[in-house]
């Protein structure tokens, strides 16, 4: 079952991948077509947008911090995975009220269920180095076990997306 901000973070992923293929379309049109999905009101529309609009509006600036620590070059990381980093990205550039590893885990997770077979590990990699770059005094405070994210409870119903 999935807790609304993961619900959150896969339709802004999902969004933010429209807008890779689309950059021309509006995020307000982005928006409009993830709403239509039936699952959309079980998300963190907050978050959601947070994340959408964030992204869209800082691009450039959060693909700059990754870049600087991939260890490919920027044209081999495939869209899914772009659209998971920029997303963990601004989300540790804005949304310091969230632990880092909660951050980094859900991006984790979320290269398992939409990424390429080892586009976690990748994804991993790449977060756990721009982590300690954007909060280097947390990282140096906790151990790195991702702890579960305090917030709404799980779906009552399993998911059959």
């Amino acid at each position: 079952m999935k807790t609304a901000r993961r619900r959150a973070r896969e339709f802004a992923v999902q969004g933010i991948y429209e807008w890779q293929l689309n950059p021309d379309r509006p995020a307000s049109q982005i928006e409009k077509h993830l709403r239509e999905n039936d699952y959309f009101a079980k998300a963190d529309e907050a978050l959601f947008r947070t994340i959408l609009y964030g992204v869209l509006q800082d691009a450039e600036q959060l693909s700059q911090q990754l870049s600087q620590h991939y260890e490919r070059a920027p044209s081999e990381v495939s869209p899914v995975e772009r659209a998971i980093l920029l997303m963990a990205a601004l989300e540790l550039n804005k949304q310091v009220e969230t632990p880092y590893p909660v951050i980094i885990n859900e991006a984790i997770e979320i290269a398992k269920t939409f990424g390429g077979t080892d586009g976690h590990k990748f994804v991993n990699g790449v977060l756990d180095k721009l982590a300690v770059v954007i909060r280097p005094d947390e990282v140096r405070q906790k151990p790195r076990r991702p702890q579960p994210e305090p917030a709404a409870a799980p779906d009552a119903e399993p998911d059959a997306e």
